[in-house]
C-alpha cells in the first residue's frame, strides 16, 4: 500500500508542477491561417507595417504549408521596405526568391531588391557600394526578364544610377587633378568616358584627359630642360 501512495504523491507532484509552468508559457492564438491572412492585410493596408510583419511570420512560422504561407512571405518583405528597413527588406526579398524561384512574382521581387539598394544610395561624394548593388540588380532583372513590366519601370533608376557612378569618378579624378596626380587622375576620367559616357560628366573629362596628357608630357620633358646646355 505504501509504494501505491509514493506513485501517487510523486504523479501529483509532477502535475503540479506541469500545471505551474504552463501558467508562465504564452499562450498561443487559436486562429486560423485565413484569419492571419486577413489581420495582416488589414494591418499592412492601414500603414501598421510592425503588426502586419507579426501576424505574416506567425502564418510562416504555424502554417508553412498554407496556401498563404507564400504570400505571407512576400508581405514580410514588403513590409520592412515600407518601413525603409532595407537591409532587411533586402534579405527577406532574397530568401523569397531563393525558396520560390519559379514563382510569378520574381520579376517585382528582384526590382524590390534593386528599389532598396536604390534608396540607400548616397550622393556622389560617398561610398558608391549601395549604387552599384542596385545597378547590378537591375541589369540582372533586364537580363532575365527583358520584356516584363518591372524591366521596363528600373530604366529611369538605371540611368540616375549611372548618373551617380559617373560623377563619383569624376569627382575622384578631379581631386587627383587638383593634386597633381595626373596619371591617376587620368584613369579616372577614362573610365568616365568609357564606362558612363553622355550621361553628364563624359565631355568634361574629355577636357581634363587632354590636360593630364598635357601636364604629363611636360614633366616627362622637365628633367631633359633642367639638364640641357644653356645656349650661349
Amino acid at each position: 500500500m505504501r509504494p501505491f501512495l509514493i506513485v501517487c504523491l510523486c504523479l501529483s507532484f509532477f502535475c503540479s508542477i506541469v500545471s505551474g509552468c504552463a501558467w508562465f508559457e504564452a499562450p498561443r492564438e487559436d486562429k486560423t491561417a485565413q484569419e492571419l491572412i486577413q489581420d495582416g492585410m488589414d494591418s499592412f493596408s492601414r500603414g501598421h507595417y510592425k503588426t502586419a510583419i507579426a501576424s505574416f511570420e506567425k502564418i510562416r512560422d504555424w502554417y508553412p504549408f498554407s496556401r498563404y504561407a507564400i504570400l505571407a512571405e512576400l508581405k514580410i518583405a514588403d513590409a520592412h521596405f515600407n518601413l525603409k528597413s532595407y537591409p532587411d527588406a533586402i534579405f527577406s526579398y532574397e530568401q523569397f526568391e531563393q525558396l520560390h524561384p519559379r514563382n510569378e512574382a520574381i520579376p517585382y521581387v528582384i526590382y524590390q531588391i534593386g528599389r532598396s539598394y536604390f534608396n540607400q544610395m548616397g550622393t556622389p561624394d560617398t561610398d558608391p557600394s549601395n549604387t552599384t548593388m542596385a545597378l547590378k540588380t537591375y541589369q540582372r532583372l533586364i537580363r532575365q526578364y527583358p520584356n516584363d513590366a518591372y524591366a521596363t519601370n528600373a530604366q529611369s533608376d538605371i540611368i540616375t544610377c549611372y548618373h551617380n557612378l559617373s560623377a563619383h569618378e569624376f569627382d575622384i579624378g578631379l581631386f587627383y587633378y587638383k593634386n597633381k596626380n595626373y596619371k591617376a587622375a587620368k584613369r579616372r576620367f577614362l573610365s568616365v568616358i568609357t564606362q558612363y559616357p553622355d550621361v553628364g560628366h563624359h565631355h568634361a573629362a574629355l577636357n581634363y584627359l587632354a590636360n593630364c596628357d598635357l601636364w604629363m608630357s611636360t614633366q616627362d620633358d622637365l628633367p631633359e630642360m633642367i639638364s640641357a646646355p644653356a645656349t650661349p
